[in-house]
């Protein structure tokens, strides 16, 4: 109770009670003496499914690709995440981090430094199930067969072009040229169908199918203004889409259709995902504040604000250095992070209201979870990347088996089972 209530009394407050995050390292990008801080920005980081690749676009025009166990290896940590000398984190130059003429061993992943011949925004891995056809029919000859093992990166440029590349051997293999303006953003279908989304200034997402060379599937139409972001549930049934708007769009990924809008933020919507088990929806917005949905219902679960008291819609807009630039999911289905323009990432819990752990960071922009979910990295303006642990602790029996019934189940599909009504408020998130 007093880590609530002491969260409306003065900002500083949650700062005394909130743990401090565990900073592991940083990889920095290299700075000419006459670099200009424009182009500067890691607009995005991500991670490979599979845990072997981390990947962030450094700034004009570079994308770096480091194995994740040599960055552990770096950070000296192991791969659960956990710290064996946290009092010195280690800070790596992306100009020397091959460590002179280094060879990995045979089979091992290499680094990459891909020059994608413009600004990158937004990036994405995907990876291919063989088994999982194309959507188009009467296919007789591709130009590309993606295997099983085979890593793809997806690059959205300022130039509204598309790049796919090749992780293992960094080549260049697929150029798409469509939107009009900046890619802001892209996700590819967790199914393994290198079904990709892309998210544009130009107003639109398109859908792209990468087992057919590329070919473009569909275009979705609806943002009156630009898109910012865009996320796939965990089965690929589900697309959300947000951007210069209030509103948070969800799309039906089998008939391409808008489902339905969700209303409830009061400024632009600047990201997005849905938790592992597909039951949630984190949405992130300049208004201060991640909701947290019931998409299948379109109800808010959960707010967690960054200001207090929150502003009211009519001062939502304003310049009140909180604005929260990006949010993700923690693999565990338990913890939510936040990077946000008050010079701190929050890890939260979705069981509380308040922040469980708090690192300082200085201009962040985006960030995402390890595969594994132990580690948390986040994208600066300066084109660096920070690491830091996720607070851990053991998930109960019942979360776990809520999450294993949820990836199955709708919420409707719960609220029809004949099982008392506190079990049916925990199976929904209700009660949380």
């Amino acid at each position: 109770m007093i880590r609530l209530c002491s969260m409306y009394n003065l900002d500083v407050h949650v700062y005394y009670i909130a743990g401090k995050a565990k900073f592991i390292g940083e990889l920095l990008a290299p700075v000419a003496p006459f670099d200009q801080k424009s182009g500067r920005e890691a607009w995005t980081v991500a991670f490979a499914p599979n845990g072997s690749y981390v990947a962030w676009s450094q700034g004009h025009r570079i994308v770096r690709l480091i194995p994740w166990t040599k960055c552990l290896k770096d950070f000296s940590v192991g791969h659960g995440g956990e710290g064996t000398n946290a009092s010195s984190p280690r800070h790596l130059s992306c100009q020397n981090s091959n460590r002179g003429q280094v060879i990995p061993a045979a089979g091992e992943p290499r680094e990459h430094t891909i020059d994608c011949g413009d600004i990158v925004w937004g990036l994405a891995f995907g990876s291919s199930v063989p088994e999982k056809q194309s959507r188009c029919v009467n296919i007789e000859w591709h130009r590309f067969k993606f295997g099983q093992d085979q890593l793809l990166l997806a690059t959205g440029l300022n130039n509204g072009r598309i790049k796919i590349w090749d992780v293992y051997t960094g080549k260049l293999l697929l150029n798409l040229m469509d939107h009009t303006d900046i890619v802001r953003d892209l996700t590819f279908a967790p199914d393994g169908s290198l079904m990709l989304v892309s998210a544009s200034r130009d107003k639109t997402l398109r859908v792209w199918d990468l087992k057919d060379d590329g070919n473009m599937v569909k275009v979705l139409r609806g943002h009156q203004n630009w898109v910012y972001c865009s996320a796939f549930s965990p089965d690929s049934s589900i697309l959300c889409s947000v951007g210069a708007g209030k509103a948070v769009f969800l799309w039906n990924m089998d008939k391409y259709k808008l489902i339905r809008k969700l209303e409830g933020h009061h400024n632009d919507v600047v990201s997005c995902e849905f938790s592992p088990d597909g039951a949630l929806l984190a949405t992130a917005s300049y208004d201060t504040r991640v909701i947290v949905w019931d998409h299948h219902k379109a109800t808010i679960l959960l707010e967690l604000g960054h200001l207090f008291p929150p502003p009211s819609p009519i001062f939502a807009g304003g310049a009140n250095d909180r604005w929260v630039r990006s949010v993700s999911f923690c693999p565990d289905g338990r913890h939510i992070a936040s990077i946000t323009d008050d010079r701190l990432v929050r890890f939260w819990s979705i069981e509380e209201r308040a922040p469980q752990a708090i690192a300082s960071l200085s201009n962040g922009l985006c960030c995402a979870f390890s595969a594994e979910g132990s580690v948390l990295a986040a994208g600066t303006r300066d084109g660096s990347v920070h690491f830091w642990e996720c607070p851990r602790s053991i998930a109960s029996l019942q979360h776990m088996c809520r999450m294993a019934l949820r990836r199955v189940m709708t919420t409707q599909q719960v609220e029809t089972l004949a099982i008392p009504t506190p079990l049916r408020d925990y199976l929904t998130y209700k009660v949380i």
